[in-house]
């Protein structure tokens, strides 16, 4: 990357930073930390405000694919003394990184998945490396789920390179690329596109999992799913129902009818 695309991207993150901690609040700050359980730094600002940030810096440029890229590692990592010096309103976090160590910022990790979300016209199979780090470092559903759902899902769908990067996903030890390699397949299937195979594939081989967020994804793709193919949901979650979790029951039959519903919960 040259300098100039460098010194772009800066300026942008700058220039979100500055944005994101003029609206943020303590009293919100205090509880969403409270709430994620999160141990980043937290500005207490709204996902709306969050993305209402993002769009209108994105507005002032035109970003070309390395910009968009260098932009999302800026903001991910943490502030640096210049995004410090830029702000007006001091992060609120109990128990901040020390001095030499600084905390990322949960609303500039935010910031960062939104960028790459509204620029994914750009990224491709060459950046699933890169969206994968980020996966592996958020720790949170607050930012796993956008990340796969919304970044990784519309681009595995049109591009093949990532078919092998989900495929070793779903068997990670690492449950938040495992929730990732389910949620990619949401909006396809939502939509009533998708590999719905595949996606039964992963959800058969995590269907008896105890984690939480697991069970959770499953039940909520194939609630989407249901959507535009109800009977295809039914048709593979009855003979599994004895085997599935009551959060993944919940989820799975929200969207069938009521006859089909009954069937899955007698099943079990």
């Amino acid at each position: 990357m040259n300098s100039d695309s460098r010194n772009k991207a800066h300026t942008l993150a700058e220039a979100v930073d500055r944005d994101l901690r003029a609206r943020g609040g303590s009293e919100r700050a205090q509880k969403e930390r409270a709430y994620l359980k999160s141990e980043l730094l937290h500005y207490g600002v709204s996902v709306p405000d969050t993305r209402a940030v993002v769009r209108a810096a994105l507005r002032t440029v035109k970003l070309y694919h390395e910009e968009v890229i260098e932009l999302a590692r800026l903001l991910w990592a943490a502030p640096t003394s210049s995004d410090d010096s830029a702000g007006s309103a001091e992060p609120t976090h109990t128990g901040a990184g020390s001095a030499g160590h600084p905390t990322p910022v949960h609303e500039r990790r935010a910031a960062a998945t939104m960028v790459l979300i509204q620029s994914k016209d750009r990224l491709g199979g060459a950046d699933a490396d890169f969206i994968e780090g980020l996966l592996r470092e958020a720790k949170t559903w607050a930012l796993v789920d956008p990340l796969a759902g919304d970044l990784v899902g519309p681009l595995s769908e049109r591009d093949a390179a990532f078919d092998p990067v989900l495929e070793r996903w779903a068997s990670d030890e690492d449950l938040w690329i495992r929730r990732s390699a389910l949620l990619a397949h949401l909006i396809p299937l939502r939509h009533g596109r998708g590999d719905f195979d595949r996606f039964s594939r992963f959800a058969d081989a995590m269907l008896e999992e105890k984690e939480f967020f697991i069970r959770k994804a499953i039940g909520w793709v194939l609630r989407d799913t249901s959507r535009k193919r109800p009977d295809l949901v039914f048709d593979w979650i009855l003979p599994r129902a004895h085997r599935a979790s009551g959060v993944t029951i919940r989820e799975a039959v929200k969207r069938l009818s009521t006859e089909q519903r009954e069937a899955v919960l007698a099943s079990r």
